[in-house]
């Protein structure tokens, strides 16, 4: 009995993790926009906007860039981490939605970009970054969203 219990649990597990890697992220749940998130109070997301804004979790650095400049950079950067892929949005409307994988099991994450004006010729970022599935997310939410950030500032800098 106990045996028939452990293969029906590691059968489930294996389903689960099937699930989990191959699940689709229909863009219209959840290309959502930064700017007004629908926030569930778990603590597995993180949102930074820019400076001023209420409900920040962290304040966005503000760039010496065009909005298309800057979404186009910060795309790069996004995409140039393992995997990561588009799923909304495009850069000319400076508005854009990822799911980043975990490495070993593949948990998703949901991404959503918006570069806004700040200032006169500035602009900032308005990133919301929220787990899938389950509680928490053990602050790589907050670690990705403050490493592109500051991957977009150091390139502004140059």
């Amino acid at each position: 009995m106990i045996r028939w219990l452990l293969l029906g649990a590691v059968a489930l597990g294996v389903v689960g993790l099937i699930y989990v890697r191959t699940v689709s992220h229909d863009p219209r749940q959840w290309h959502g926009d930064p700017l007004a998130p629908s926030r569930t109070g778990k603590p597995n997301d993180f949102l930074m906007l820019p400076p001023g804004m209420a409900g920040a979790d962290a304040e966005s650095p503000v760039f010496d860039l065009s909005k298309r400049e800057a979404m186009r950079r910060l795309d790069l950067i996004a995409r140039g981490e393992r995997g990561v892929t588009r799923i909304a949005g495009d850069v000319e409307a400076a508005f854009i939605t990822y799911v980043a994988r975990s490495r070993w099991v593949g948990w998703p994450d949901v991404v959503s970009v918006k570069v806004v004006p700040a200032s006169d010729d500035r602009v900032a970022l308005a990133i919301w970054s929220r787990a899938r599935f389950g509680h928490s997310d053990l602050g790589v939410n907050e670690a990705r969203v403050r490493r592109w950030a500051a991957a977009l500032e150091a390139q502004a800098r140059r």
